[in-house]
């Protein structure tokens, strides 16, 4: 077994970063992803790589632009509201088919909001963040070791499908330590023929763009495009589950939500409920099968999330409103107790006949 190391989630997400093969960062500090870019700013130089906090995260999105057409990996950093300012960025990167991963370690909102965790940018992350159609590939960690695993994973899934890929993690996820090994296997290599790198007068030049002033040829990019978004729903999603084999109450949590309903479950079970929970980890694609299958014999869903109700939707939509879904939520930088979780566990349980094994 590989030795660990104890690290705190945003410098063990930016080693591993390193360790998959980046050499180019840029970003812009706000908490609580900062860590990212100060661990990256020392590491960066010593293995002749490039770190730049740019003026603005408008700047650094336009500089992974440029980086992303190039064919090398590149990524960049920011929490909720600098992720919004990225967005047409984001956009942009969709329509060259660029991959480049971004991290986003969320904060409480909207606006400003406040420095503690959150999950309330669901939304943004798993609808496109940014304007026209396009889908990023999302991926939720749930602990310090995911914070680095999931980032070799989303480079090769970002350069497979020449797409974007967003770490979606919570602020607890950034801000926790835990021992972590950093033994990640070989980094992959991927052909970029596409790449923006000099003709060496051996073939035509490459264009990197996303503009398109034929309405046909932008519709046929676009269904190109949705064509590869559904193999990948087929091909890519991925859960953990926990006590679900029998379970008649499955609860549905991603990032530190997860963490808190696994004991909530525990204490379920000793109460002779039979609950259980599926652990999305990829948001998108959602691991929609899987609870569509669950769904023929649970009794009912419990969404537990840091914001107002977002994965809840997907939940239903998964499951095709087949069963009853309820919401175990708190915001604005509040955490669900465990013991709030075992609540909403016991009284779907009363209402739905699943009360005792």
């Amino acid at each position: 077994m590989a030795d660990k190391v104890l690290m705190k989630g945003n410098e063990a997400l930016a080693e591993a970063a390193i360790m998959a093969g980046c050499r180019h960062y840029f970003g812009y500090p706000i908490t609580p992803q900062t860590e990212v870019a100060a661990y990256l700013a020392k590491r960066m130089p010593q293995i002749g790589g490039t770190f730049l906090q740019a003026e603005s995260e408008v700047a650094a999105i336009n500089m992974v632009i440029g980086v992303a057409s190039a064919g090398k990996r590149v990524m960049t950093s920011s929490s909720s509201p600098g992720i919004s300012l990225k967005s047409e960025g984001i956009s942009y990167l969709a329509g060259c088919d660029l991959p480049a991963l971004i991290v986003n370690v969320q904060r409480g909102g909207p606006g400003l909001g406040g420095i503690q965790p959150s999950q309330s940018d669901y939304f943004q992350a798993t609808r496109g963040a940014g304007h026209g159609d396009f889908r990023m590939l999302v991926l939720a960690p749930a602990s310090v070791q995911e914070m680095a695993s999931l980032v070799f994973k989303g480079f090769d899934l970002a350069d497979k499908y020449r797409m974007t890929t967003m770490i979606l993690a919570d602020g607890t996820m950034g801000q926790m330590m835990e021992p972590v090994s950093l033994d990640m296997g070989e980094v992959k290599a991927y052909e970029k023929p596409w790449a923006v790198t000099g003709t060496k007068g051996e073939r035509t030049h490459n264009i990197v763009n996303s503009l398109s002033l034929l309405p046909e040829e932008l519709e046929q990019w676009n269904i190109r495009r949705y064509e590869m978004y559904k193999q990948i729903e087929e091909t890519e999603a991925m859960h953990e589950e926990f006590m679900t084999e029998d379970a008649d109450i499955v609860v549905v949590a991603f990032g530190v939500a997860a963490r808190v309903a696994r004991n909530a479950i525990v204490a379920a079970r000793e109460k002779g409920i039979k609950a259980g929970m599926i652990r999305p980890i990829t948001l998108w694609p959602f691991p929609k099968k899987v609870l569509f299958e669950k769904a023929k014999t649970a009794k009912a869903f419990i969404s537990v999330e840091l914001n107002m109700g977002q994965m809840i939707e997907d939940v239903e939509l998964s499951i095709r409103c087949s069963r009853p879904v309820y919401l175990c939520s708190r915001t604005g930088g509040m955490i669900p107790t465990p013991e709030q979780v075992l609540q909403s566990i016991e009284k779907a349980a009363k209402e739905n006949g699943g009360d005792k094994e």
